[in-house]
């Protein structure tokens, strides 16, 4: 491989981590209006790059499979998205919800736990 070559690859590299925004996470909870359940809870990712994001939610570690409601990812403008993420639950002594946030800027999974124990 030239040196010419190896340049370009790296600044190529550089450039695309450099280009990565990590999302930022906001986990909130609201009362739902017309629901079978008494709260709902909101798991918001702001201003990341690319736009592929994926959000799960969990209980007690657990992937939940219904009762959540996602949007679609939103640009801002700014080549940079946001999407949001609603669960509609029903509180449970001890139980432990999180939200789970997994993009490429991210070397992990980012977890958000509303709380290890919602009502006690």
């Amino acid at each position: 491989m030239s040196v010419l070559k190896f340049l370009c690859l790296h600044l190529i590299l550089l450039f695309y981590v450099y280009a990565l925004d990590r999302p930022h996470v906001l986990l909130r909870s609201t009362n739902p209006t017309g629901s079978r359940h008494p709260a709902m809870l909101v798991c918001s990712a702001y201003d990341f790059y690319p736009k592929t994001i994926t959000m799960t939610w969990l209980k007690n570690q657990q992937e939940v499979g219904s009762d959540v409601i996602s949007t679609e990812e939103m640009s801002n403008g700014d080549w940079s998205y946001q999407i949001h993420s609603h669960l509609e639950y029903t509180p449970t002594a001890g139980e432990r919800i999180t939200c789970m946030v997994e993009h490429i800027s991210l070397t992990e999974p980012q977890l958000h736990d509303w709380g290890k124990s919602l009502c006690n």
